[in-house]
């Protein structure tokens, strides 16, 4: 199976008719139509039909569709829940996470809206977005909590809030709940989504984050405008010289089973598991991400 990319997710205010008809047209990896913080109280509902028209009407291609429905604390999250699980297009993102039961919460009126509207039982997705402290420290369990979770995001501007400090320029303060939220998803075999970057105008600060969060792991970032999708596909997509590198690899390991071998080296280097799937992993992004053609073979 073909690898998901999810390097880039543009929010789309749910409110915005204009945005939310082009939004697939910018290229980016997933789309999320938001419903909650980007609309004011006085349009949930109407955002919600919005929205709900857009996806039974428009064809949205090969484009991932995620909708950020409201708190289910709240009066509207149920209805939102109730709207985009029924058109059976969508993965559900939850926002505030704090623990397990808030995704699992989710999970039973997902699965309640699935056999009342005739779809099938697992087949609305979820992600949930952890956006405080607490949310962080229970960031294992909630990665944990349903085998409808695809993902997990950190939301960064309510975590540094409830840090009771803000965002830096380095995002030190970032640090700790990336890597709970990074190590929780990848126990759990899910997505890390890094939080969004909102100086739209600094994109030397932008790729430089872009460039950490690759770094420490993550598979993609929210992003909040289509000018930032190009930096972050540029920096996630394997350069030739990896690609090169990987490839070498992946033949020297071939060439090791074929003699029989259990000693595999490159260039007088010996190979390791890890470094073979370091390899096998880039490679699988790269072709995900057409930079390198699907009949190319690499062992995969």
């Amino acid at each position: 199976m073909k690898k998901r990319l999810r390097r880039t997710m543009l929010y789309v205010p749910g409110n915005s008719p204009g945005m939310i008809r082009d939004a697939h047209i910018y290229g980016s990896d997933s789309v999320m139509f938001d419903l909650e913080d980007s609309v004011s109280p006085q349009e949930k509902d109407s955002a919600r039909l919005l929205v709900y028209n857009a996806l039974r009407s428009l064809d949205y291609g090969d484009t991932e569709l995620v909708v950020r429905v409201n708190d289910l604390r709240s009066p509207q999250g149920i209805q939102d829940l109730e709207a985009m699980v029924r058109t059976g297009k969508v993965i559900i993102r939850l926002p505030k996470t704090e623990c397990a039961a808030d995704v699992e919460e989710c999970e039973r009126e997902i699965l309640r809206i699935e056999r009342e509207s005739g779809l099938p039982e697992g087949s609305t997705h979820m992600m949930a977005a952890i956006e405080s402290a607490k949310g962080v420290l229970n960031a294992k369990e909630i990665a944990f909590a349903s085998e409808r979770l695809i993902g997990i995001a950190i939301g960064a501007e309510d975590y540094v809030t409830d840090l009771k400090t803000n965002r830096s320029a380095g995002g030190i303060e970032l640090l700790f709940g990336r890597s709970m939220v990074l190590l929780a998803a990848r126990a759990a075999g899910i997505d890390a989504i890094d939080t969004v970057y909102s100086d739209i105008n600094n994109e030397e600060g932008f790729r430089e984050e872009v460039r950490l969060i690759k770094q420490l792991g993550f598979d993609g970032k929210s992003i909040i405008n289509p000018r930032q999708i190009g930096p972050v596909h540029e920096i996630y997509t394997p350069s030739e010289k990896e690609i090169e590198k990987s490839l070498r690899i992946m033949e020297a390991i071939e060439e090791a089973h074929r003699k029989g071998s259990g000693v595999i080296s490159l260039n007088g280097k010996m190979i390791d598991k890890p470094v073979v799937e370091r390899a096998r992993c880039l490679l699988e992004r790269a072709q995900a991400a057409g930079a390198l053609k699907e009949d190319e073979s690499y062992g995969g």
